[in-house]
């Protein structure tokens, strides 16, 4: 998992935590308007829980997707990354090059 997947990730879960410790805190507190709050932070944190783990499953089955093609297709992807690498390269330099002009 890359670090922004990872931050993404944590704060999912100190948004969790966060509506949690909401939740329990007015768990006490009486009235139509903060029961009818809570049962909507609790449905919502059930729908991200639920839409979370359908995007790593779905995360998981891609990677394994690109690990099976480049597998089955070493050479390839090889020369798919070198020509990425060369345009990239070409496009930086070309760039900075435009800019220079002593």
């Amino acid at each position: 998992m890359n670090k922004e997947t990872q931050a993404i990730s944590n704060d999912m879960g100190a948004l969790a935590e966060d509506a949690r410790a909401l939740m329990a805190a007015t768990a006490d507190v009486a009235g139509e308007k903060v029961a009818e709050a809570r049962k909507r932070v609790a449905a919502a944190l059930e729908r991200a829980k639920e839409a979370c783990c359908c995007v790593r499953e779905k995360a998981v089955e891609e990677a394994k997707a690109a690990d099976a093609a480049v597998h089955q297709h070493p050479y390839q992807a090889i020369a798919i990354a070198f020509g990425v690498g060369a345009l990239i390269g070409y496009l930086a330099t070309h760039r900075c090059g435009c800019r220079r002009h002593d």
